[in-house]
């Protein structure tokens, strides 16, 4: 398929599945309960971080937790007392479970306390002339781990250094830097361009990025992400991301083969 055909067809599946009647069925569901910037940043990034699996046990999962917080997470994450993390302990999803959960509360209670925004810990390490989000991903997850931490904890929050597709997080970041007047994304944060942003890959989409001749390996690394957003961009060079609602659509819910 040439480019531009390519681009068509793409461009048809994006605005398909762009659109509000997705966030239902999305964890993208959950941020979308908030309308403080702080809420919807804390309910986005537990989202993201347990967005693996079936799409109804980790939208099911989020709500728990959301419950656990008083569906209040800001307010929680700022002014609840050490004792109250007790019950946090008793979370668990997949692998990711409450020591890992009162790790994260710890880290966002003391980045809270010292800033407005999570926007920063990932905006900060960028620059406009960075032409990928890779160094504010590496950033982020050394400021994430600066304090002392559980070892086992390090699976959960990715980094290009270790060569993962770093696929949550990058969903994370198009959740909340990409906007349009569909309204499935936020475009809360404005110090990271929609252009910088990084395609997210998981199997699915490495599966029908590679039927498509986007990607030249069918594997979900952040060599392949790059790849792969590198083909994107010359499709569409300011908003990238778009076409993960594209391929994603097309992997997991037409099942395209």
């Amino acid at each position: 398929m040439k480019l531009q055909e390519l681009k068509r067809y793409l461009d048809q599946k994006a605005a398909h599945y762009d659109h509000p009647d997705f966030i239902a069925g999305d964890p993208v569901c959950i941020p979308h309960r908030f309308t403080r910037l702080q809420d919807i940043e804390i309910a986005g990034l537990f989202a993201a971080t347990l967005a693996w699996g079936n799409r109804t046990t980790i939208i099911s999962k989020c709500k728990e937790l959301m419950g656990m917080m008083d569906n209040a997470p800001y307010d929680y994450i700022r002014h609840h007392q050490p004792k109250e993390r007790l019950q946090l302990l008793q979370f668990c999803h997949r692998t990711f479970n409450g020591i890992d959960l009162l790790y994260f509360v710890e880290f966002l209670q003391h980045y809270y306390t010292n800033v407005t925004s999570l926007e920063f810990a990932f905006s900060g390490h960028l620059s406009p002339e960075d032409e990928t989000v890779e160094k504010g991903l590496i950033g982020f997850h050394r400021i994430f781990f600066a304090m002392e931490h559980p070892e086992r904890t390090r699976k959960h929050v990715s980094t290009p250094e270790k060569n993962s597709a770093c696929k949550r997080l990058n969903m994370y970041l198009r959740w909340m830097v990409r906007k349009d007047k569909n309204g499935v994304d936020f475009g809360l944060w404005h110090h990271i361009s929609p252009s910088q942003l990084v395609c997210p890959v998981d199997v699915h989409v490495a599966r029908v990025a590679t039927r498509l001749g986007l990607i030249s390996e069918d594997k979900s690394n952040w060599k392949t992400a790059l790849e792969l957003t590198a083909r994107l961009r010359k499709m569409d060079p300011e908003d990238p991301a778009k076409y993960d609602f594209a391929l994603f659509g097309l992997g997991v819910i037409e099942k395209y083969v």
